[in-house]
This record gives structure tokens, sequence and C-alpha cells, in this order.
């Protein structure tokens, strides 16, 4: 496979430095790309540059995943315009290790094969380099001159932050650099790879082993991901969509999937998957012909399900989703967990009611009109239970004065009330 047309295609390409498509199809590269470690976990933000090492992997060349230890206890000014918080060792260990337990289900780190993919952490060849020698061995090959030059640089000076740019910052394109500069002198890296805010740095990298050694290095970068709207991708009103479950849950990182809009979904999943050409087409066109079934929103939402999270965490998700849109039943409502449960939930109307009460058993009519407030009279109550269209945890309700208990429950903790084929109530026991 070609790597550069296969990124093409999918619109995963913004820049690319002269040279490196003909480098790609000439040998094995080996390639890095940065990933920050300011979390433990890495967000949806993070992904087209996981897939990019995961089609390069693919295409048959190197994957060097680079957790940027050291560059984080510092920061990068690209696309910021306040200075972001320091970390400590520990803490970059701690997240050095999530994030390879997740990279591990895009990427091949275990076997034999030449083109094994390897993580690397720059704390670990910058953390005994001392200022002084790193002003003599990496400062004097780069100018001030070059370094003001950068767009990243000179956004921060002309005025978008209110506390300008410190000189910590200043110096991240030179860290960056250097990383390069280690990966081409110990693992012949070649080739360095990240979203276009990086082009800069990059390519300041490449600038700075011309400079010290005359190698020949190349570049190249995928374009920033937004919503067809202009949105910034990944972030919604709760914050990022976080590949660890106990950050976002499976339910909730589906749903944001299944939610994208029809011009978005048709340009993700060729980016967030690695469903074929020829395949991703006739989807489109099924999509086209009939975009009200959402073919196109449900197979992505699949296939970043199943690879970030599992076939079973999926299977999970869309019962969950059946729950509030389609015709489940009571037992797959008490086989969601509670935050499941919560996600799927929320935003529907709730009421706390008394589980001691409960434990006596209530009447419906009682616990539904005077305990919470689903129906606005027991008369409005006792004529949607004689027409069938109330339901308790989607069972309907035989009577109005059917009694409740404590053995009703889900989670030991809530009642979901249902009243018509849309209004949703939930009661929790407290």
């Amino acid at each position: 496979m070609n790597f550069v047309e296969e990124l093409r295609w999918r619109g995963m390409l913004q820049d690319i430095m002269p040279g490196t498509e003909e480098l790609l199809n000439k040998e094995q590269v080996t390639a890095y790309l940065g990933i920050d470690p300011t979390a433990d976990s890495l967000h949806i933000g993070h992904l087209c540059g996981v897939m990019i090492l995961r089609h390069l992997q693919r295409c048959g060349h190197k994957p060097l995943a680079l957790i940027g230890g050291a560059t984080g206890m510092i920061g990068d000014p690209s696309g910021k315009s306040a200075e972001r918080n320091l970390l400590n060792e520990e803490t970059l260990r701690h997240n050095q290790a999530c994030i390879k337990e997740q990279l591990a289900k895009f990427l091949d780190f275990e076997s034999d094969v030449p083109n094994r993919a390897e993580l690397v952490n720059n704390y670990d060849w910058m953390k005994e380099f001392s200022f002084l020698d790193f002003v003599r061995e990496v400062g004097k090959h780069i100018t001030v001159n070059y370094m003001m030059a950068k767009d990243s640089v000179k956004r921060r000076l002309n005025g978008e932050a209110r506390d300008g740019l410190s000189f910590t910052e200043f110096t991240y394109q030179l860290l960056q650099g250097y990383d390069f500069l280690h990966l081409y002198e110990t693992k012949g890296c070649k080739l360095q790879m990240g979203g276009s805010d990086q082009w800069g740095n990059i390519t300041t990298g490449a600038e700075l082993i011309r400079r010290t050694n005359g190698g020949e290095v190349f570049a190249l970068t995928c374009p920033l991901i937004t919503k067809a709207d202009g949105g910034k991708f990944g972030k919604t009103e709760s914050g990022n969509i976080w590949l660890d479950p106990r950050y976002t849950s499976p339910y909730k990182f589906y749903q944001f999937w299944l939610n994208v809009s029809d011009s978005d979904a048709e340009r993700y999943i060729k980016i967030f998957t690695s469903i074929e050409k020829e395949e991703i087409e006739a989807l489109v066109a099924e999509h086209q012909q009939a975009p009200h079934l959402r073919a196109l929103q449900k197979r992505l939402a699949k296939e970043v399900t199943v690879m970030v999270h599992s076939e079973a965490d999926y299977n999970a998700a869309v019962d969950a989703s059946n729950i509030l849109f389609g015709n489940a039943t009571s037992e797959s409502l008490r086989k969601l967990d509670e935050d499941t449960l919560l996600a799927v939930f929320e935003g529907v109307p709730q009421f706390e009611i008394s589980r001691d009460a409960l434990a006596e058993g209530v009447k419906a009519v009682d616990l539904f009109v005077d305990n919470a407030a689903v129906f606005a009279s027991k008369g409005e109550m006792r004529k949607l239970v004689q027409g069938g269209g109330v339901s308790l945890n989607k069972e309907k309700l035989e009577a109005f004065d059917q009694v409740i208990t404590t053995a009703d429950l889900l989670d030991e903790k809530y009642l979901l009330v249902q009243r018509g084929k849309k209004n949703y109530y939930l009661l929790i026991a407290k």
C-alpha cells in the first residue's frame, strides 16, 4: 500500500515536504508522531494522529509514538493562547503507561515484525541534558530570527495572549527539534508527522538535523479536524470525548459518532476507520439513497467503538440506545450498569423518593402523583393506565394502584416511568 496515497484519499494530508513520497516508496521508513501526555487518557482529538500511525504500520513502515514527557513539562505555544500547567515526573509516567495501553489497540507493539511499533518518551533523553549543554549543542544552530518567524510564535507575540510568550514556551520548538535529531541519530528516523499546527516545530527539527550533521529528513502533517459548521471537533458541552471509559462511557462515545452530521460522517468514516475505499464509496452511495436510515453514522459509530472499546461494549451501547428510541424490554433495561443508565436518561426529569416508604410498599398512583410529579392528577394517571400508556421499568403498568416496592428498583436505586411513547421520568430512591 502507498502510505501517502492512503492519507490523500482519506483527507488526512495537509502539508508534505518534497521528496517524502519518494522516500516512502523506496524503503521501509521509521517515522514518529508526538503525543502530549497531559492526561492519563487520549481523547478523540488525538485519534487522527493515532490513525496516521496505524496506516503507516499497515503500509509496512515503522511507527514511533513519542510521549512528550519533557515537552509536556513545558507546553507547546502552537494554537494556544495561555501557558499550560506543568506536570511532575510521577504523573507523566502514569500517563505514559495508560496511553501505551490505549495505543496497543491500534498499533502492534508486541510481535517480531521488523516494523513493530515502539513507544519512546523524550523525558528519557532530556532529563540528563544540562541547560549549558543544550545551549551549546542545540541552541547555537538555530537563530532567534528563524524561531521568531514561526506563526505560532508570531501570533503569541502579536497580542493573542494577555501574558505574551514565556521563554520556556519560546524554547519549545528547539526541544521538539532536538527530539527529531535524537531519533534520527539513534533510530534512523527520517520522517516526522503531526497536526498542521505542528508544521513550524517539525521544520525546525528538519533544519536542526541539516545544520548539525547534514542529514536529510522529511515531514508531513494532517489537517486539524473540524466539524462542517466550523466548530471544534470532539468538544461537547460536557468536555472532551475520551477513549478511557472512566471519563466517557462507551455508550456516550458511541452516541457521539452516531449523532454527527451527514457531511461530517462522510469525512470521518475515511479518517477514523480502516475501511477500504470501495466499501466506503458504497456506504456513501447507500446513505445518499436513504439519508434518514443514517447508514454512514451507524457504521462509523460501530467501527470506532469496537476499535477503541470492544464488540461487547458496542453491542451494549446499541442495546442502551434502543431503550430510549426502540422497543426494548425490561430485561435489557436491567442489564444496564448505573453509569450507562444515567447516561441514557441524562436530561429526563428526575425526582427523589423515599426508600423507606418503598420498603413498606407504595401505591403507584400515590408515588407518581403525590411523591413525584409525573402526572398532574390521579384522574389523568388512571385514564392513561387504562389505555396502556404507562410503563414502569419498560413493563406496562397493569393497575393505577399497583403496589411498588424496593424489589422494583433498578440497580437498587432507580425507577423508570414512561408516560406515553416519549416522556420518561427517573425516580431515585434515597
